[in-house]
């Protein structure tokens, strides 16, 4: 193999290589974005969680203890 074959061999394998890089860095940046997301969901559900407690939460250290004891 010549020279000037292996260099088009290896310029072609570089910008194959920036492709994939390029994908996974977007691929990369939206599953951040899908994390914050998702984040962002569980955060508020527990707050709804918390908020919602009222007449239907018993805090077990006030609760009796169970019969078969």
């Amino acid at each position: 193999m010549d020279v000037e074959a292996r260099l088009v061999e290896l310029e072609t394998r570089l910008a194959f290589q920036e492709s994939t890089l390029a994908e996974l860095g977007e691929a990369l940046a939206q599953m951040r974005i899908e994390n914050a997301r998702y984040a962002d969901l569980l955060r508020r559900a527990l707050e709804e969680l918390k908020a919602g407690r009222g007449a239907f939460y018993a805090d077990p250290a006030t609760e009796p203890p169970p019969p078969h004891y």
